[in-house]
């Protein structure tokens, strides 16, 4: 009995699905459904549909018109920004060592202090030197008088030559012991001034201005020039006013980079905070492409106020110039579907048209558009969610920005449990 209801059932099923199959478009019809989604479906086979997401093409909407919000697009004057990621480096690195196999008398600088090209950083032990220079230059006074000896004999040789009371051979013997002094002079005198050299070592100057290192060796240590290691490194002094950032920027924007360059210092623009901003030119661009990243370049910028640290990483802004006419809608009003950008245009006042667009740049919150829309034109900029391409809307004005709560209105904290 159980197996013949269930046939029974089965067969009315069959029937029930049958008749709504064939009358599906009257149902439709009297339902009220049928405009809306013949509309989508046409709407969905269009180049415009193709390019929104797969999940949102031929969507009908039987709640009525969708509430949006619309921007006009307009043209006006917008920099020409490339956006990069930098890494701050110093001009110059110095790493002091010592040249000398002496002894640390005197540190005359705090660690991290700001030094200036010249400053003494260190005096070392010149004691031994000092007296090898005395050494030297007493040596010298005696080469000095016997020139002046060999100088008189070689005269007096002369005269008494012509004179015929002397010989050719002792005026030769006393020349040739006159030039012999003053190749003596001489060597010593080179000796002076080496040692002289040496004892300048004796005294770290600051070969750059910049911001000191840690200073691991204080007075007593002793150094040795033979000593390659890391920890043979006195100090280490970063240049930091003016200092490079260095970023990679897209090989497709050098062109446009060079052709700027051509016409005068590109601005570049270190991003520290949303609060902190400096700005310089670019120094230099690498002679080289790197084939992963793109072309290296670099930039010279002023910085008095130490906001930029060696080492630190920050948002690199690079202007190329203005562009007058650029047609721009806040970056909200893009979407993203399978054939690439594209934005919903309102139509009639009250239809939205999916509009495939190219974009060339995204900055400060806008969106500038290459082609794809015209002057003049209304996009939606909240609300595209829920619309797909033929959908009614209904435009309504911006939501206001809710004002700061008062301090009456702050919320208060919670009493502390007793």
């Amino acid at each position: 009995m159980s197996m013949v209801r269930v046939a029974v059932f089965a067969v009315i099923a069959v029937a029930v699905g049958g008749a709504a199959y064939v009358y599906r478009d009257e149902v439709a019809q009297r339902l009220g459904v049928g405009a809306a989604a013949s509309a989508a479906e046409k709407g969905s086979t269009s180049p415009a549909a193709m390019a929104q997401p797969q999940g949102r093409r031929g969507r009908a909407n039987p709640a009525g018109a969708v509430p949006v919000v619309v921007t006009s697009v307009e043209p006006k004057s917008l920099p020409i920004i490339i956006e990069a990621v930098g890494t701050v480096q110093s001009i110059s690195s110095v790493q002091l060592k010592s040249r000398l196999d002496s002894q640390i008398m005197k540190v005359n600088v705090e660690e991290g202090a700001l030094v200036k090209e010249g400053d003494l950083l260190f005096e070392l032990d010149a004691r031994t030197l000092k007296a090898q220079l005395s050494q030297v230059e007493a040596q010298i006074r005696k080469d000095q008088a016997q020139l002046e000896q060999a100088k008189r004999d070689t005269v007096r040789a002369g005269d008494l030559l012509t004179k015929g009371a002397g010989t050719v051979v002792a005026r030769d013997t006393n020349f040739t012991t006159q030039k012999a002094a003053e190749a003596q002079l001489e060597a010593d005198e080179a000796m002076r001034q080496n040692i002289l050299t040496q004892i300048s070592y004796s005294e770290i100057r600051a070969p750059v201005s910049g911001r000191i290192s840690s200073i691991p060796y204080k007075a007593g240590t002793t150094l040795r020039v033979g000593d390659n290691t890391a920890t043979a490194v006195l100090a280490t002094i970063n240049q930091v006013d003016p200092i490079f950032v260095s970023f990679a920027m897209p090989q497709v924007f050098l062109t446009d980079l060079r052709a700027a360059m051509a016409k005068g210092g590109v601005k570049v623009n270190a991003v520290i905070d949303d609060a902190h901003k400096q700005s310089g030119v670019i120094g230099f661009i690498e002679n080289t492409v790197d084939p992963n990243t793109g072309t290296v370049t670099a930039k010279r910028i002023a910085n008095a106020n130490e906001g930029l640290w060696p080492g630190q990483f920050v948002k690199v802004e690079i202007v190329l110039g203005i562009e007058p006419d650029a047609l721009s809608v806040p970056a909200a009003a893009v979407q993203l579907g399978t054939q690439g950008p594209y934005v919903f245009v309102i139509k009639d006042g009250n239809t939205a048209e999916v509009r495939p667009i190219v974009l060339k740049r995204t900055q400060y919150g806008e969106a500038v558009i290459g082609s794809g829309l015209k002057a003049g034109e209304s996009v939606v900029i909240d609300g595209q969610l829920r619309l797909v391409n033929g959908a009614n809307v209904v435009v309504r004005p911006p939501d206001a920005p809710k004002p700061a709560p008062t301090q009456d209105e702050a919320p208060k904290p919670a009493p502390p449990r007793g």
